[in-house]
């Protein structure tokens, strides 16, 4: 099989000829840090990896949009490690402001853009969303990738994949849970107007060029809010965007960073592909790969849960090719794509190397 053939197979919940596996999205540290700041593509060739490149579109806006939603950068601080910055958005009707923080490895919120349902208004009215998607980007990655991998990214949001993450990034979880109690009624007004935005947008986007959507996200995990809170508030959202990916060409991979064994099945009502991160207790979520194998492994492509901070960071080849096997006896099915449970950015490349090796091994 080619690398691609591989990955599709595995994604179609079918066996191919070995364990397909994928290093989740380098990350510019661990490429600049250890290998000599090349990009994806050279890393994958350096480790004869079947390649799965990130990449998005471009998103084309109308001036008159842009117009309305001017963002002003202010309270600018900068040390050695981390910066921080306020932004304030000028509507027409009015002004909204967040904080935000960046270190080395990431970006992050620290005042949401929404505080309140008048700030939702204003958003909701002159948030600019994309008048046409322009694939090119996407089209070089699938021509530099060929027949050896994938091109997988998110398409357009608010913060992460699915309306209720996405609003949880906007508007702080705290808060999110509490109106989810208090003011249902308003949550599902948002989380449809948000629905809408989305699905606008994958409508301008045509026949998709990329394989993979991600959407989902942390904050809908078990870790986070409660099984029926899911069932009511995200998985009707997570449906209508899937079924109009599928229509749209893509296959979709559900992202939960931390807690699923209370969601498989929810899961796999809401029309996904793939499920991934697959987190292990070890690194703060609760996935045992063989029982999710078990309960939904025939339902369902998994994606992850290989322990990076104990293989590539804390770790040997030895002690990865173990690791490796371990999941791969775990999903012996087919189904299933060998990944590092999340982002990382630390790690002796000869670990990584063993890891391709082993998951070359694992023939079915």
């Amino acid at each position: 099989m080619t690398g691609r053939e591989r990955f599709m197979t595995a994604l179609e919940n079918k066996k191919p000829d070995r364990m397909p596996c994928q290093a989740y999205c380098w990350t510019v540290y661990y490429l600049n840090t250890y290998l000599g700041g090349i990009d994806g593509y050279a890393a994958a060739e350096r480790f004869g990896l079947d390649p799965v490149i990130s990449v998005i579109p471009n998103f084309v806006y109308n001036d008159s949009d842009l117009a309305k939603w001017q963002i002003n950068i202010s309270d600018k601080k900068q040390s050695k490690e981390e910066e921080s910055w306020i932004e304030t958005i000028e509507t027409p009707k009015g002004a909204l402001t967040q904080k935000l923080h960046r270190n080395q490895f990431t970006t992050w919120i620290t005042e949401p853009i929404i505080k309140n349902e008048a700030d939702f208004e204003l958003w909701n009215e002159f948030i600019p969303i994309p008048a046409k998607v322009d694939w090119r980007p996407v089209i070089e990655a699938q021509k530099r990738v060929g027949d050896k991998g994938i091109v997988r990214s998110g398409y357009y949001d608010f913060g992460q994949g699915s309306p209720f993450q996405s609003f949880e990034t906007l508007y702080g979880m705290e808060k999110l849970i509490m109106t989810a109690m208090d003011k249902p009624d308003w949550l599902h007004y948002v989380l449809n107007e948000i629905l809408k935005k989305k699905l606008t947008v994958i409508e301008r986007g045509g026949k998709f060029e990329l394989d993979l959507i991600e959407t989902g996200g942390g904050s809908g995990s078990s870790t986070v809010i409660s099984p029926s809170m899911h069932r009511k508030f995200c998985l009707p959202y997570d449906k209508i965007q899937h079924q109009a990916i599928h229509n749209a060409g893509a296959k979709v991979t559900y992202h939960l960073c931390g807690g699923i064994m209370p969601l498989l099945e929810t899961v796999v009502e809401n029309e996904a592909d793939a499920l991934e991160t697959m987190t292990p207790p070890e690194m703060g979520g609760d996935c045992i790969l063989a029982e999710a194998t078990k309960r939904i492994g025939d339902k369902i492509c998994f994606i992850g849960g290989f322990d990076q901070n104990k293989g590539f960071e804390n770790g040997n080849p030895e002690l990865v090719k173990k690791m490796v096997k371990e999941l791969f006896e775990a999903c012996p099915d087919g189904g299933y794509i060998c990944s590092p449970s999340d982002h990382f950015f630390f790690g002796d490349p000869e670990n990584i190397q063993a890891f391709v090796e082993a998951a070359k091994e694992c023939k079915y």
